[in-house]
């Protein structure tokens, strides 16, 4: 009896103490009042396919920099229905996603499925690690509130769309769409937006398009068909999508170009020349 008393203490101690850990995580975090601020620039650090930090600057003074008037209305819809179907709905977090992302964890025994929101993983991308730990999912739940808060819901996708990860060291739909399509962000194509849309839950990896194409193509023709479904496209639009063939000649120069240059140098320190 006495042994479970102290085992009691024990736990209710670790408890407080972990509650106090959370709180005093939660007070450094940074403000995000700012980021209402349109003409602001942040200076974050992201990482490139070979772990290392580089400073990425979000806002106008990025070049790739695409603002909420020049990104297409199915780029904004795409990543909607593809990431966060209750966007319009929620207040930065969605419970019932939370709920069953939990049962499937606990089920698979290790953090398999996560159910964060835009507004969470714009909070993610820009303050945040991507350690999967029970901590930073506690910080990005409570910097997304806030953010719901303090923006609208407008410029969070605007923020969002302008920090996603599209490919080695490609940031934001600005640059993605000149990476793969050699245009900018506002003249993509409905078939477009769902391919760099079909991308983002692993452009590395699994929806790498230089090694998986087939993967991208089927999630894209998915996220125009949900495009379909909400009304976004019409019968049309979503058939003439569906019969166009993405071009990524534009990647494809970069790749080749990348190539070339590795032999360039292999031989250069194979022959000294």
């Amino acid at each position: 009896m006495k042994a479970l008393k102290w085992l009691a203490a024990i736990a209710v101690g670790a408890i407080v103490l972990y509650a106090g850990w959370i709180g005093i995580a939660l007070y450094r975090l940074p403000s995000v009042s700012e980021l209402a601020d349109r003409k602001m620039n942040l200076t974050i650090q992201v990482k490139d396919w070979q772990g290392k930090l580089h400073p990425f600057v979000v806002g106008p003074r990025n070049p790739w920099w695409t603002p909420s008037k020049s990104i297409p209305s199915e780029m904004e819809w795409a990543v909607i229905v593809a990431e966060d179907a209750n966007f319009y709905r929620h207040e930065g977090v969605d419970v019932k996603a939370i709920k069953n992302a939990i049962k499937y964890d606990l089920e698979k025994k290790r953090f398999a499925r996560g159910a964060s929101t835009i507004t969470q993983q714009t909070a993610k991308n820009l303050f945040l690690s991507r350690k999967k730990t029970v901590t930073r999912k506690i910080e990005e739940i409570y910097l997304a509130k806030r953010m719901e808060q303090e923006l609208t819901k407008g410029r969070i996708l605007e923020l969002y769309l302008n920090i996603v990860e599209l490919g080695p060291m490609v940031h934001g739909i600005g640059h993605g769409a000149s990476y793969y399509f050699d245009k900018p962000a506002s003249s993509l194509t409905p078939r477009e937006c769902a391919f760099l849309t079909a991308m983002l839950p692993g452009p590395q990896k699994v929806y790498n398009p230089y090694r998986h194409m087939d993967r991208v193509l089927k999630r894209s023709d998915m996220v125009l068909r949900l495009l379909r479904e909400k009304g976004v496209l019409t019968e049309a639009e979503y058939r003439q999508a569906l019969a166009e063939t993405p071009d990524i000649s534009g990647m494809q120069r970069k790749v080749d170009r990348t190539f070339a240059g590795k032999v360039r140098n292999f031989f250069k320190n194979l022959f000294g020349f």
